[in-house]
């Protein structure tokens, strides 16, 4: 009888998972994140040399915080980043890619946003593959995971979840101001008051393009709104259940582009990212079925927004 190692099953099925990953690229298939490494010890242990080594490849820490005590977000930037995001006048959310470093059992895993998928569901125009390199340099890249199934480009430019459902471009409209400039103020000053259960994770200013646009990364915490269905937390236990976890969902994003305060609906920024989450059972969307009218509340109030009654 042939033995076989629990180390080497690991090895194989890495390999086995790697090919996969490639047979779906060569396809022009892709997923939402990248598994850039996986090993031990804790997650206050990872965060200065994940940051040091995105630092040293290129990248400028636009901010980071960590939604609960398993995981911690970094929040990255460049001139390549700002200049993609820059080709389209709602482009700005691409402008910051997000980094995770989150324990699992008594594994750590860093993962990070896929820099093509990102780009085609944000209707971002030019080649991102420089800005992928240099994030598998800083990371590593083992494979890219999140749904069962990967999807193309053409597929990601017109997603939407299932009928009825937003497309990217059937955003919240929050706020409107007479200038760019008070519209940024607006938003800054509803951070710093931490409306709606509101911080500030970061911002990135995004320079050219046919509008001035600014994103903002907001963490949502029910601490003070007793709103669970805006709550990181609470909204990440019951979505993000695979092994290998998508914590580089977070933080959620307001972006000004002109004079216009808006958000991605919750049914398309949680979709995008969780594609194959099912409609119902354990694990699903009707489990957060009040969360889009939430984060649009808290959302509102950042921006300085009419309130509705939700």
């Amino acid at each position: 009888m042939i033995k076989i190692s629990t180390k080497m099953l690991a090895i194989t099925a890495a390999a086995v998972m790697s090919v996969a990953s490639m047979a779906a690229n060569a396809a022009g298939e892709m997923k939402p994140f990248i598994l850039g490494s996986t090993g031990e010890g804790a997650v206050a242990d990872k965060i200065a040399g994940v940051k040091k080594s995105l630092t040293d490849n290129g990248f400028t820490i636009a901010g980071e915080y960590s939604p609960y005590e398993t995981a911690h977000i970094i929040v990255v930037t460049n001139d390549a980043l700002k200049k993609a995001a820059a080709s389209h006048e709602r482009g700005g959310y691409f402008a910051g890619q997000r980094v995770a470093i989150t324990k699992v059992g008594d594994q750590v895993q860093i993962t990070y946003t896929n820099p093509p998928y990102m780009a085609a569901a944000y209707h971002i125009k030019g080649d991102v593959s420089a800005i992928t390199s240099a994030l598998a340099k800083a990371l590593g890249s083992v494979k890219e995971y999140g749904p069962t199934n990967a999807m193309s480009a053409k597929d990601l430019e017109g997603y939407h979840y299932t009928f009825g459902m937003e497309y990217f471009d059937e955003p919240y409209y929050l706020a409107e101001y007479d200038t760019y400039e008070k519209a940024v103020a607006a938003v800054e000053k509803g951070l710093a008051e931490h409306l709606g259960g509101s911080t500030k994770v970061y911002r990135i200013d995004v320079p050219g393009g046919s509008k001035k646009q600014t994103l903002f990364g907001v963490a949502l915490s029910s601490e003070k709104t007793g709103n669970k269905y805006m709550d990181d937390t609470f909204i990440m236990s019951e979505i993000d259940f695979k092994e290998v976890r998508s914590t580089a969902h977070l933080p959620y994003d307001i972006l000004v582009t002109g004079d216009e305060v808006e958000a991605l609906h919750a049914r398309f920024r949680i979709a995008i990212n969780f594609p194959d989450l099912s409609m119902m059972g354990a694990n699903s969307f009707m489990n957060i079925m009040p969360s889009p009218d939430a984060i649009k509340a808290t959302l509102t109030k950042v921006a300085g927004g009419k309130q509705e009654d939700w």
